[in-house]
């Protein structure tokens, strides 16, 4: 596909959902839908022959879930980038999912112009995270770390505590390098 488009698989066992989003991706001049699956399954099977650039996936789906598809498929296919679309904002299944290779998480009451410049953003090396999740992503590492467990969250620098800061607020990557006066591979980075 041509340089500037961005293909795109969606993996929603939500019928209703998924056809919302195939329609938002489908109407949206710099994407390309390459392909649609209702459950984690087909979707391993299917997409290494996609080739997706960016694949946008529900966490719970009947049979193999979304944290578990998304492992899989990362470690085969560790150029494609994985979005996570959720109704759960909890810290434990959060990070499972950005451990198991996802690159952004939102949620889905994210609007579709939101929805379509997280895939831009994932797909330009960066890392698209719904305000609240990302705030949750912060707390975590702020949390006191027991002794037992003194390893590198408790020792972000200065200016990761600020580039988290503002991903936490809802900043973009280039915003916060604007911001912060920084190159947008430093705050990817």
């Amino acid at each position: 596909s041509p340089e500037n488009v961005i293909s795109v698989s969606i993996v929603e066992d939500d019928e209703s959902l998924r056809s919302i989003y195939a329609s938002w991706i489908e109407n949206a001049e710099d994407f390309k839908l390459l392909s649609q699956y209702d459950n984690g399954q087909r979707a391993s099977e299917g997409i290494p022959a996609d080739r997706p650039d960016v694949v946008l996936s529900d966490i719970n789906l009947p049979g193999l879930n979304g944290v578990e598809c998304v492992r899989k498929l990362k470690l085969e296919l560790p150029k494609i980038q994985f979005v996570i679309i959720t109704v759960y904002e909890d810290s434990d299944r959060i990070f499972n999912a950005l451990e198991a290779g996802a690159t952004g998480y939102l949620l889905k009451q994210t609007p579709r112009e939101e929805l379509l410049s997280a895939l831009r953003e994932v797909h330009q090396g960066g890392s698209p995270m719904s305000s609240g999740i990302a705030r949750k992503v912060v707390q975590c590492f702020r949390k006191p770390a027991s002794t037992h467990e003194e390893n590198e969250l408790s020792q972000l620098s200065k200016r990761e505590e600020e580039v988290l800061e503002l991903l936490a607020r809802g900043f973009l990557c280039k915003e916060i390098s604007a911001e912060l006066g920084i190159s947008t591979h430093t705050v990817d980075t």
